[in-house]
């Protein structure tokens, strides 16, 4: 049989090495010699001897979870073998996080992380009931993680004296060391005949890097596990 579709660059091959890599633009392989994480229903196919456990966040983790939507619904992934991960066809990215690092994360685009990554559900300071949700993903520690995001997603620095303003539905992530804080550009007359949809934003100040996504937030489905 003769196709296009067995070029080189659709073929899945073996990997010599376990961890993820970016199969292509839309998937991420993760060759599993021992555990690793992934959000729940994001698994498209594996190989080998795989085992895939609903994980739990503990009582605070789910609670949180519950009230915000905000908390990320794992699965953990145990055995020997190759895994590949995506969800609704979003583009995937990997982030290495090195020692000393934090990263704080929309739940939404987190595809799959390493275990040596701490995750933590953590307040977004300054956000109140907004900011892309009150609770907001954060991992540290030494790792990659794999996010989605649905186009390309745009690397803003943040730098002292000039903070950045974004919109808390297209917020991804950013430096976890980042001051947050919400930021009214609508006034009280503007919101009363209507507004502009533009009312409120997340403004990060301090020394680092926030990543946001070229669309709004849309209503998010149920996955299974």
């Amino acid at each position: 049989m003769k196709s296009d579709l067995f070029a080189g660059e659709n073929l899945a091959e073996v990997s010599d090495f376990p961890g993820m890599t970016l199969q292509n633009a839309k998937s991420v392989k993760y060759t599993v010699n021992g555990e690793m994480h992934a959000r729940q229903g994001s698994m498209i196919a594996f190989r080998g001897d795989l085992q895939f456990e609903r994980k739990g966040q503990g009582i605070g983790g789910l609670l949180k979870r519950a009230v915000t939507g905000e908390g990320l619904a794992l699965m953990a992934v145990r055995g020997q073998g190759e895994a590949w991960f995506a969800h609704e066809a979003q583009n995937c990215f990997i982030v290495e996080i090195e020692q000393g690092d934090a990263f704080s994360v929309n739940g939404r685009n987190v595809l799959c992380f390493d275990p040596t990554l701490h995750y933590e559900i953590r307040t977004v300071k300054g956000a109140g009931m907004t900011g892309g949700g009150l609770f907001n993903s954060v991992f540290s520690g030494y790792g990659k993680v794999a996010l989605i995001c649905e186009g390309n997603p745009i690397v803003i620095p943040v730098t002292p004296g000039a903070p950045v303003y974004v919109d808390t539905d297209a917020v991804v992530g950013w430096s976890e060391n980042l001051h947050t804080s919400l930021n009214r550009s609508q006034s009280l007359g503007s919101m009363m005949r209507g507004g502009s949809g533009e009312a409120v934003q997340l403004k990060l100040d301090g020394q680092g890097f926030v990543v946001v996504r070229p669309s709004e937030a849309t209503p998010q489905k149920n996955s299974a596990g």
